[in-house]
């Protein structure tokens, strides 16, 4: 059974075709994300899992920051995210980067963007705090401004070494 509520989310996933490593996942709502693995033991013929947690941390941090412009009134043109995970390269083969960069053009303050990705980061995305018990992750944006003009730099950083105001501390 899947149940979603504030304090739970549920997921219940099922290998679509046993013999290859093809998994649909369901949420509560009836939502589903398939899986797959690469050729060697899938079809690579939907995202790996950790393709998945990638795609989860880019939707999560641009959604809030979609949401905190359109708040200052800041009306981009176009945004969008492009993220780099670094691996371990040993089993378990786990991030241990992540450069996230946020690209947009029009008409936004820098300030204004800096602020509200540094607010994603730090406050507001579940997925950037949890992966940043373990996995150190960069912020950076690329403005293309009216008239041609292009800032870009780096915002902040999470992670191992590095404080994540109001989150849990790992272990605690």
């Amino acid at each position: 059974m899947v149940v979603s509520s504030p304090a739970v989310t549920s997921v219940h996933a099922t290998f679509v075709d046993p013999t290859r490593m093809r998994v649909e996942a369901r949420t509560a709502e009836g939502l589903t994300v398939i899986l797959d693995s690469s050729a060697e033991g899938g079809a690579g013929a939907a995202p790996a899992p950790m393709e998945t947690l990638l795609a989860a941390l880019a939707g999560c941090t641009s959604m809030d920051v979609a949401s905190i412009l359109r708040k200052k009134r800041q009306r981009p043109s176009r945004y969008e995210i492009v993220l780099d995970g670094t691996r371990a390269g040993a089993h378990p083969d786990v991030f241990t980067r992540i450069v996230v960069e946020h690209r947009v053009e029009g008409a936004v303050e820098v300030e204004a963007l800096r602020r509200s990705i540094e607010l994603s980061a730090t406050r507001y995305c579940p997925v950037n705090a949890m992966l940043s018990a373990a996995v150190v992750i960069e912020h950076r944006y690329l403005l293309r401004g009216e008239g041609g003009r292009q800032q870009s730099g780096l915002v902040v950083t999470t992670g191992p070494g590095h404080r994540l105001p109001g989150a849990i501390a790992p272990g605690a």
